[in-house]
């Protein structure tokens, strides 16, 4: 049976890419059959690193059978991950996020977290001198995950290791990292196709906070007007999105990549409240800037209180 590959819903570049490379890695250097899916529709700029690489979209699964083996990469949340993980055969877990806790396993597994920017740059790391043989499109997806995941270097969470690694696949591949950034943040900043209802779960993660459970969305882009030109209907979807997603609240930030700072949109009281005990700002309208912020990972998820 084919060990599946995959990371957690609504899949962004890493949550794409790393999946694929990995499979790749699984069959090619240490012969164990192996298949990337997704848990969902990859967004625009996962979109676009596919075709650039032409590398065929991975099947979107919704349901995998109980005792499947499988590698979970670029997440170990419970929530973002199948109904049924638990019953899954959890081979492996690699991923760069915090320790959420809730998954269970038949056995000891292969657990590797590493405090870096990009579950790609976990994976070069544990492949060492295998890294080598990895063809021009494995190559490709790992430098477009750590080149989203970095916000090409300008987020927090960037280690001098996440670069150094792009900056070697860039050499190698003989392309300019801020050309190709710049492709990159196009496509992921191109959303003007996608409903209000879209844009709230594009990418959208699941945490509790003081017992209220929250769906934090995040929105990367250099025209962030185009966003926040909806906003008004953005925050009257926010209700449907939170009940369709069981939560008691979507926040959204969007992130502007060039001027580095977010703003969150404020639909009400618990928003607003929630704005102040986290980030010592003052709110007066339906929105707060918020300067300097760039990562849920970093910057969100561990100040948010009530």
């Amino acid at each position: 049976m084919k060990t599946l590959v995959f990371g957690h819903k609504s899949p962004d570049t890493d949550s794409t890419g790393s999946p694929i490379i990995w499979a790749w890695y699984l069959n090619e250097v240490r012969n164990t059959p192996a298949e990337a899916v997704l848990l969902g529709e990859p967004n625009t700029e996962a979109a676009f690193v596919l075709q650039h690489w032409d590398c065929p979209k991975p099947r979107i699964v919704s349901d995998i059978p109980d005792g499947t083996p499988v590698v979970i990469v670029d997440t170990n949340n419970p929530a973002e991950l199948p109904f049924n993980v638990n019953a899954l055969d959890i081979r492996a877990i690699i991923d760069h996020h915090k320790l959420v806790g809730g998954l269970e396993t038949a056995g000891p597994i292969d657990i590797v977290i590493r405090p870096l920017a990009c579950t790609a740059t976990v994976m070069h790391g544990i492949m060492g001198t295998d890294a080598a043989q990895m063809p021009t499109w494995v190559k490709g997806l790992m430098l477009s995950c750590i080149l989203s995941d970095t916000l090409e270097f300008r987020s927090p969470t960037t280690t001098t290791h996440d670069r150094t690694v792009a900056e070697k696949l860039a050499a190698d591949l003989g392309i300019s990292i801020p050309d190709f950034a710049a492709k990159l943040f196009e496509a992921k900043s191109d959303v003007g196709a996608f409903s209000d209802a879209a844009l709230l779960r594009m990418d959208s993660k699941e945490y509790t906070v003081a017992g209220r459970k929250l769906r934090i969305s995040v929105l990367e882009t250099t025209a962030p007007k185009v966003i926040l030109d909806r906003k008004a209907s953005l925050m009257a979807s926010m209700d449907s999105a939170a009940k369709k997603a069981g939560a008691d609240q979507v926040l959204l930030f969007v992130i502007d990549i060039l001027r580095e700072e977010a703003t969150l949109l404020v639909p009400n009281d618990l928003v607003k409240n929630l704005a102040e005990a986290s980030f010592g700002v003052k709110v007066s309208g339906d929105s707060v800037v918020i300067p300097g912020l760039m990562s849920r990972k970093k910057q969100i998820i561990p100040a948010l209180k009530l």
